[in-house]
């Protein structure tokens, strides 16, 4: 997947400004895809040049006009050919795993203190994934939303990011604790 497919589908939504995308990315889309606002306001500009998007200048008093942006048909199918295709598998590649990979050879301190800073960060997504969760469902129950809500897409997705959060600070914290309970062992031992 490009960058592209992952802007085409948060445009799905609506027509936003690149500081409103950038923001959507911050909480739904980065569950899956990460990227700079600067990366976004460029992949918009791409996405405009190829006719995939299409931008609206809006102005603005005492602020800074802005460019809102939407899907275009050629856009949409873009999306089409890109939702047909077979979907990669998915790898893993964090610089925190290596460590922990390394931690029979290494100092545990500083591993400790990565695990327990990720499971915290892990907590802060948690809470925003399941507030959003609860904004994208209005009064609906999980269950009904999912059988006849709107944006199930995006539910969908922030459903998986939760599970993926809790998943990795659950990891983390049994990961930390056991090296903890090693290192206190190793030193009552010298």
């Amino acid at each position: 997947m490009a960058l592209r497919h992952a802007v085409l589908a948060a445009l799905l939504d609506g027509e936003y400004s690149g500081y409103q995308l950038a923001k959507g990315f911050d909480i739904g889309v980065a569950n899956f895809w990460h990227a700079l606002p600067q990366q976004l306001y460029a992949e918009l500009a791409k996405l405009e040049t190829e006719g995939l998007v299409t931008g609206r200048e809006v102005v603005q008093e005492g602020r800074p006009n802005k460019r809102l942006f939407r899907v275009t048909e050629a856009g949409l199918a873009e999306m089409e050919r890109f939702v047909a295709r077979a979907a990669k598998p998915s790898f893993i590649r964090d610089d925190l795993l290596v460590k922990v990979q390394a931690i029979d050879g290494v100092a545990a301190g500083p591993v400790i203190e990565q695990l327990t800073e990720r499971a915290q960060m892990a907590d802060a997504k948690i809470e925003l994934l399941e507030k959003l969760l609860v904004k994208l469902r209005g009064g609906a129950d999980e269950e009904e939303f999912l059988r006849t809500g709107e944006r199930v897409g995006t539910y969908l997705t922030c459903l998986r990011g939760l599970a993926f959060e809790r998943e990795s600070r659950d990891w983390c914290r049994r990961a930390a604790a056991l090296l903890s309970e090693r290192a206190a062992a190793a030193r009552g031992q010298d």
